[in-house]
């Protein structure tokens, strides 16, 4: 139904900036809400950022507020998350997703990409 695939992600350094872009495709993915997820190594699956299906709406992480934007180009069917200042507890597997809500109940985000690794160097 819904196919999605991460880029951008890569190593940089602590209080640098990184951009991760989601390509989407399938039936009416703009009526979808997107997000993104992460997961560190030994840590649970953790909530980063969702946009309501129009962008109108965002929510983030505790975490990752001031720092984070997320958003999204519905005619290039891409959802972006722009990091900046990042930090070493940043580092983590992103994953993206396509679903219900843009909160952080994982369980209604029904699509997932295969992930994009970033790391943060002190």
């Amino acid at each position: 139904q819904v196919q999605l695939v991460e880029s951008g992600g890569g190593p940089v350094q602590a209080g640098g900036s990184l951009r991760l872009s989601c390509a989407a495709s399938g039936r009416a993915i703009s009526s979808y809400a997107m997000g993104w997820f992460r997961q560190a190594p030994g840590k649970e699956r953790e909530f980063v950022a969702g946009i309501s299906w129009g962008g109108g709406r965002t929510s983030y992480a505790e975490s990752v507020k001031g720092r984070f934007t997320i958003s999204r180009d519905n005619v290039k069917r891409t959802v972006y998350l722009q990091m900046n200042s990042l930090k070493p507890e940043d580092a983590a597997v992103y994953y993206c997703t396509a679903g219900q809500t843009y909160g952080s109940n994982w369980s209604s985000h029904n699509y997932w990409g295969q992930g994009t690794q970033v790391t943060v160097s002190s």
